[in-house]
């Protein structure tokens, strides 16, 4: 009888901000589900995130190595969310790079153990892994947390002739080499892609990424190829040595362990919003607006306090995670809405609101992740996007103009300028037209019909779960031709 063969192993290195580090956990559990062991390499403060994620799997390991000290940096500030201002990003950044020597230890020890991964996956931002993978001819697989369409696009803007760059907000910007399903503005733009400072510490870093991701022996997207298919190709072109992108998302849809999915319910249940959700569900159906913008969007106060009177006047229930520590409600507010609203300073587990029946819209400021979720669920939703330096504008189209599955809030001026502060009757307007209006039953259809679509790429012969397997066997067969070269060669 044949000897049942080891186990693959892998190694997964999340960048430390949630948004990034959350689908990679989530991919963690699709591998671990399928048999390999998964190692995940983080630090002390993030460690026990991870673990409340992952305890659950068995196959699922974290090797825990120190963070940098460095005087600019608070002690203890391990994650993006921790980081007092966004100004210190670059510095965030670069302090990571010292990790790499304790880094390829965890390779080395591996290697010496007997159970060399079949590959890294690393964030984008952790450049520095791509050389460590290659002196240990380990394939390092990029992840973004971007979409392949959005990526494409920023990626096209480094070939742009400096005579073809536009100079205002409101000029078009052409990509000869990629079909979008919207017109593309300078203001849609990431902020430094197109007039970046040679000598600004964060766009130095994006052409250092930029170059080792090109060079990696392929690309992790979460995304599935029904919504993204038509742009995969042109996103692929980009990279050297015939990498390929893989979509293999929804990646937080993927089954769960069953005990995982039933402890979930029971935990989900004991939660006071969705408690308060299921009060919600009752003739209306779905009529809770759902209001969250993300762990790095800051409003001002003269900004949350004309959403709170915005959705006051809209009428509609709604949940509205507020993460500022200084603002406080306006006087009475609280009062007159408590019957319609409920508002939450602390974590709440956006995919469960989202998931319930109750909820039937979703204003966001659309990063990549919080729209994926809400498609999924078929939860239209309200973009506001918010921070210049990411995705979101980019995102923000996509879904509105690309998919139909949502509306957008006015957030520009006439002439491409953002508007500082959007005001009361703009949001409730858009809040009623998402909920009750022509535009927003349509936009709830297109949704609709891409959640259906979502869940089944992610289902038993779906693209995503086909994608996800040929990834593997792509990689145990890349193992396995280089260990018959050593045995026969290296001997």
């Amino acid at each position: 009888m044949a000897a049942t063969p080891p186990p693959l192993h892998l190694v997964i290195f999340p960048y430390m901000a949630q948004g990034h580090t959350i689908p990679l956990l989530d991919i963690s559990k699709a591998f671990a589900i399928r048999g390999l062991k998964v190692v995940i390499i983080t630090t002390p403060s993030n460690a026990p995130f991870i673990v409340s994620e992952t305890s659950n799997h068995p196959n699922i390991s974290l090797s825990i190595i120190p963070f940098p000290r460095v005087p600019e940096l608070p002690e203890g500030c391990e994650n993006t969310a921790d980081l007092p201002s966004m100004a210190l990003l670059s510095t965030f950044i670069e302090a990571i790079k010292k990790m790499k020597q304790p880094f390829e230890g965890v390779l080395g020890d591996m290697i010496d153990d007997g159970h060399p991964p079949i590959c890294v996956i690393s964030d984008f931002f952790l450049s520095w892994t791509l050389d460590s993978c290659r002196s240990l001819g380990i394939p390092r697989i990029v992840s973004h947390g971007m979409g392949a369409l959005p990526m494409a696009i920023c990626k096209s803007l480094t070939l742009l002739p400096l005579r073809t760059k536009p100079s205002t907000d409101l000029d078009h910007l052409e990509l000869p080499n990629l079909k979008l399903p919207f017109t593309l503005l300078k203001a849609d733009i990431p902020e430094g892609l197109l007039d970046s400072d040679p000598n600004d510490p964060f766009a130095r870093i994006i052409v250092e990424t930029g170059e080792a991701d090109i060079n990696s022996w392929g690309v992790l997207v979460n995304s599935f190829e029904e919504l993204e298919g038509d742009h995969v190709g042109a996103f692929e072109s980009f990279y050297f040595n015939d990498a390929k992108a893989y979509c293999l998302g929804p990646l937080f849809l993927y089954d769960k362990l069953k005990q995982e999915v039933e402890a979930e319910k029971v935990q989900m249940q004991s939660y006071s919003y969705i408690k308060w959700l299921e009060k919600q569900a009752g003739s209306d159906g779905s009529a809770v607006i759902y209001i969250s913008f993300g762990t790095q969007a800051h409003l001002s106060d003269d900004q949350l306090d004309e959403i709170a009177f915005g959705l006051e006047m809209a009428e509609h229930p709604f949940i509205w995670v507020v993460r500022s520590r200084t603002w406080a409600a306006p006087e009475g507010w609280k009062e007159r809405v408590k019957e319609k609203g409920l508002v939450l300073h602390d974590w709440a587990d956006q995919r469960s609101i989202l998931s319930h029946p109750a909820t039937g819209g979703f204003l966001s400021h659309c990063g990549w992740n919080s729209m994926l979720e809400s498609i999924s669920m078929g939860v239209p939703l309200l973009a506001w996007p918010m921070l210049g330096i990411s995705d979101q504008e980019l995102n923000a189209k996509f879904i509105v103009l690309g998919w139909g599955a949502g509306l957008m809030m006015p957030h520009r001026g006439d002439g491409g300028e953002k508007i500082m502060t959007v005001g009361r009757d703009v949001i409730c307007d858009r809040v009623n037209e998402l909920m009750g209006g022509g535009k927003g039953r349509k936009a709830r259809e297109r949704a609709q019909a891409l959640g259906k679509m979502a869940r089944g790429a992610v289902e038993k012969g779906g693209s995503s779960d086909k994608k996800l397997d040929q990834l593997i066997d792509q990689l145990s067969n890349k193992m396995e031709n280089l260990d018959q070269f050593k045995a026969t060669f290296l001997v």
